[in-house]
């Protein structure tokens, strides 16, 4: 459970906000829990989907925040260390691939040459 107090802003003076100590709000979030493919358990879901879509109401539904994470950090150093251009389609459609692979504890391409900071 997520607890989130959200303050009332006033103004102070024209173009000054100031947050108002005598008045807030308490609100209490139940985290949304999905069955991760990846992880193959109930764990916490994603917030949004990370993509417009049919593709991203998928992730959505089986994904969780942690293999999201762990996707977005082998993604980047997948194009860090092969130099990708994102703008290229091809490019894309090669990560969409790695992706669907990673999330579904397939293997996946390595970066070549990388050294993890744990193993230097």
């Amino acid at each position: 459970m997520i607890w989130m107090l959200f303050p009332y802003l006033i103004y102070s003076s024209p173009g000054q906000l100031m947050q108002n100590p005598f008045i807030t709000q308490q609100v209490k979030f139940m985290a949304r829990t999905v069955f991760c493919k990846k992880y193959q358990q109930e764990l916490e879901g994603l917030d949004l989907p990370p993509m417009p879509g049919a593709k991203g109401k998928e992730l959505f539904d089986t994904v969780s925040k942690k293999a999201w994470q762990e996707w977005l950090n082998h993604q980047t150093m997948l194009i860090n260390e092969k130099r990708l251009n994102l703008m290229d389609p091809d490019t894309r459609t090669y990560l969409t691939e790695q992706m669907d692979k990673f999330l579904s504890n397939e293997s996946v391409d390595k970066a070549e040459g990388y050294i993890p900071p744990s193993e230097k």
